[in-house]
């Protein structure tokens, strides 16, 4: 997993750089004191986890997380424990530790964050790989577990984002990987494709029936 730390006391810094570089599956990518600056890595790279603490300079851990369209995973961290109840209204905020916290602690943190990723419901194909998509005029590839998938764009049903996921479903094939959808109205931005939620895009050819504020396709129910 790539993850960014967004902590401004450097002994917490470099505490949770060292936890870090002893699970094998994770990658520090970098270190910031402010979320200002993080905020242009998170627009321009995928990023797995925050280790995000509340108290900061110039805006709040929590305020900063409200700011970010599609955050990824988030594990707080803070020197007080009054923050937690306030902290888990968001979902994507997996733990949160209460400084000083031991290894056996951030341990339990990274466990949560890898069930997480495991559950993330009935996704066919799921990659922790950056995707490289390729487009013609009528379709794209898309590399989901070093597998290149083609998919036709207008065979596309919806395009669904979940944190730092896209989930391209058709009649045929549900692709799931790391990208945004912000990312993918750039690809469907000629067509019948309209974005009618912030997690969703659809294709208006395979609506079935709009009911108050629900779109059927393919008999699943769509928030506008």
């Amino acid at each position: 997993m790539k993850c960014i730390i967004i902590e401004d006391e450097l002994p917490a810094q470099e505490i949770l750089r060292a936890y870090i570089e002893k699970i094998p599956d994770f990658e520090l990518v970098e270190v910031f004191k402010s979320p200002l600056k993080a905020n242009t890595l998170l627009n321009q790279e995928v990023i797995d986890v925050i280790f995000l603490d509340i108290n900061l300079p110039t805006i709040s851990g929590l305020n900063f997380l409200k700011t970010l369209k599609n955050p990824p995973n988030i594990v707080m961290t803070t020197a007080y424990s009054n923050y937690a109840a306030e902290s888990f209204e968001y979902d994507t905020i997996i733990d949160y530790l209460v400084k000083p916290f031991s290894f056996e602690r951030f341990l339990k943190a990274v466990n949560k964050l890898e069930s997480h990723k495991n559950n993330l419901g009935d996704k066919t194909l799921l990659t922790n790989e950056v995707i490289n998509v390729s487009k013609d005029e009528e379709a794209v590839f898309i590399n989901v577990d070093k597998t290149l998938h083609k998919v036709v764009l207008n065979h596309i049903m919806y395009v669904q984002s979940d944190r730092n996921y896209v989930t391209i479903v058709t009649k045929d094939i549900k692709l799931s990987f790391i990208d945004t959808l912000k990312k993918w109205i750039n690809y469907l931005s000629v067509g019948d494709f309209i974005q009618i939620h912030k997690s969703y895009i659809v294709n208006v050819n395979y609506v079935e029936k709009v009911t108050g504020n629900i779109v059927y396709i393919n008999s699943e129910k769509i928030p506008v």
